[in-house]
């Protein structure tokens, strides 16, 4: 979520201007765990959100992986 925020500040934009996420997961045993930290960085309005669990991810030490759709 930090790269991801720093991905934002690098345009101009923040987390308030994500409008879509979609989350893909290795084990949805961690969907609690994730669930707990992306709520820290959207704590009034989330955008909308799909999570999916996945067989892989493009490196095998990722167990998520995040994209997010964000507007001005």
């Amino acid at each position: 979520m930090d790269n991801l925020k720093a991905v934002l500040a690098g345009v101009g934009l923040d987390f308030s201007h994500v409008i879509k996420t979609s989350i893909f997961l290795i084990d949805m045993k961690d969907f609690a765990a994730m669930n707990a930290v992306y709520a820290e960085y959207f704590e009034d309005d989330p955008p909308a959100r799909t999570t999916v669990a996945v067989a892989a991810l493009p490196r095998p030490e990722m167990k998520v992986e995040i994209d997010m759709v964000a507007a001005r």
